[in-house]
């Protein structure tokens, strides 16, 4: 296939300062943590993690509560990151484990071309596999030489902020630079019980209302906070780096997750905590600090704003990008709701782990607005974490395929496994495995949880209709093959094993 021209253009001072950006280029930085959830940091209220640096981003610039990544699975999510298109939009990118189509221009080949020293250390795009597509890693050339022993098990021997400061003295004097740090935290597995005895406390690790409230899941979420906080360490480190060479204020920051937290019916559903995200951005005194805002801004949005503020302009071509740059909110000074149109961000599922005969995936697309969720299962028969487990005689599975493989293994799958027949804890392995409706909607004002589906709702069916058309007409003005020709095409893109993942994990999880 004929590749499209890649054309740069840079925008002059003068042009620069209308559009948004400032005269004096930004370096780029990017933060971006594996599964957390939107809810757990220090800044969002949450007793059991402290994450200073993630505040410190917060309170210097601006915390976004309405964040969101673009599909609950880390390959998907990363990619359309990195292209500013929808995962519906770029083929084999847009599900888990496969390839990325080099036609598929990545944010930092432009910034690139236009003159900006680039890198990444850790987890950039993956897992999955470039198949001769591209020379490198998507997020830009590796920083990898330095390594440490961590503190406990499950923890990457990458020292992230370290490679940052390779990647600081490599860089070539007055040159703008971008650099992405993918953490391998808080991926599972965790060494588990390390967050008691670190001294952390069950009381203060509250479960959301879909996991049930026992000492085993809050145990587990103190395992899981520890090491959001480990990734929160490497940014601390990272933000003295740029004080130290004088370039914070010149830096525009952006601190994320691919994805949310990885427990049942969060990361791989398009549940609130499966793609909500934390969200903080800080550029100096360009943007504002000490706001908090409401503007639904999703993945696409940051591509956009990124080559906005860096003055360079998309390609287009035959593959335009998707979001609407975010500049108008980070330069402004209000608080709230600063930009009334931004109400709507979209979510993309396809398969996520290979946990159904014949590899298929579980097919859905989200549309979540200030006040709502709207949910499409394009294949409801199917189940939405892989199909259940069947145990033999021996008591083993049978075959690669069984098993709710789509859910993280860890000690809350394994307490709501043996508590499947029990008459009230049941309820929540069902909750995460059972079979789903075509359409779900949530009033999150109310249920942040998603347990209450008012689809079947008399009293809903006005919003209902409202936001399926929303979403109907999107997907279709984008592109979307599920709603074009049933998107069977999804079926087709092979999961690739032994790819790029770009940090040493402890195990191969889901």
């Amino acid at each position: 296939m004929k590749l499209p021209l890649l054309v740069v253009v840079l925008l002059s001072p003068a042009a620069a300062l209308r559009a948004g950006a400032p005269a004096a280029r930004p370096n780029i930085l990017i933060a971006i943590s594996d599964d957390q959830s939107h809810r757990h940091t220090s800044a969002a209220g949450y007793k059991a993690v402290n994450t200073p640096a993630f505040d410190r981003v917060a309170k210097e610039g601006v915390l976004f509560l309405n964040g969101f990544a673009a599909s609950p699975g880390c390959s998907p999510s990363r990619a359309a990151l990195l292209t500013g298109r929808h995962p519906w939009q770029i083929e084999q990118a847009g599900t888990h484990a496969s390839s990325f189509p080099a036609k598929y221009v990545a944010f930092p080949e432009l910034l690139e071309k236009s003159g900006y020293f680039i890198g990444m250390t850790g987890k950039g795009w993956g897992p999955g596999s470039l198949q001769g597509e591209r020379k490198r890693n998507p997020a830009g050339p590796e920083f990898k030489k330095r390594t440490a022993t961590p503190p406990r098990e499950g923890l990457t021997t990458n020292d992230y902020a370290a490679n940052f400061a390779d990647f600081l003295a490599a860089r070539p004097k007055d040159q703008p630079f971008y650099f992405w740090c993918g953490t391998g935290e808080p991926h599972r597995d965790y060494k588990q019980g390390a967050g008691l005895q670190s001294g952390k406390k069950l009381e203060d690790a509250t479960p959301p209302a879909f996991l049930p409230d026992t000492p085993e899941v809050r145990s587990d979420l103190l395992d899981y906070c520890l090491e959001i906080e480990w990734f929160d360490s490497h940014l601390g480190r990272m933000l003295k780096l740029l004080e130290e060479a004088g370039e914070l204020e010149n830096t525009l920051i952006v601190v994320t997750a691919d994805n949310g937290m990885p427990f049942p019916r969060a990361k791989a559903n398009l549940y609130e905590d499966g793609f909500h995200v934390p969200l903080a951005v800080r550029w100096g005194q360009r943007a504002p600090g000490g706001r908090t805002v409401e503007d639904v801004a999703g993945f696409v949005d940051l591509t956009a704003t990124i080559l906005d503020a860096a003055g360079v302009r998309h390609p287009g071509g035959e593959f335009p990008p998707a979001g609407r740059s975010l500049m108008n909110v980070l330069v402004s000074n209000k608080q709230g709701l600063v930009d009334p149109t931004r109400t709507a961000a979209y979510g993309a599922r396809e398969r996520h782990s290979s946990s159904r005969h014949g590899n298929l995936g579980y097919p859905q697309r989200a549309l979540r607005t200030p006040d709502f969720l709207y949910i499409r299962n394009f294949r409801p028969e199917r189940w939405p974490a892989g199909d259940p487990v069947v145990l033999k005689e021996d008591g083993t599975s049978e075959g690669p395929h069984s098993g709710y493989t789509d859910i993280d293994r860890g000690p809350t799958l394994t307490f709501l496994l043996a508590k499947a027949a029990a008459p009230t804890l049941g309820r929540y392995l069902q909750l995460a495995t059972g079979l789903r409706p075509a359409e779900e909607l949530f009033d999150i004002r109310t249920d942040p949880a998603c347990l209450n589906n008012l689809a079947g709702d008399p009293r809903h069916a006005k919003v209902r209709q409202e936001l399926s058309k929303q979403l109907e007409e999107y997907l279709r003005k984008t592109g979307d093959a599920r709603v074009l020709d049933g998107g069977e095409v999804w079926e087709s893109y092979k999961r690739l094993k032994g790819g790029i993942r770009n940090f040493p994990a402890p195990a191969d999880t889901p």
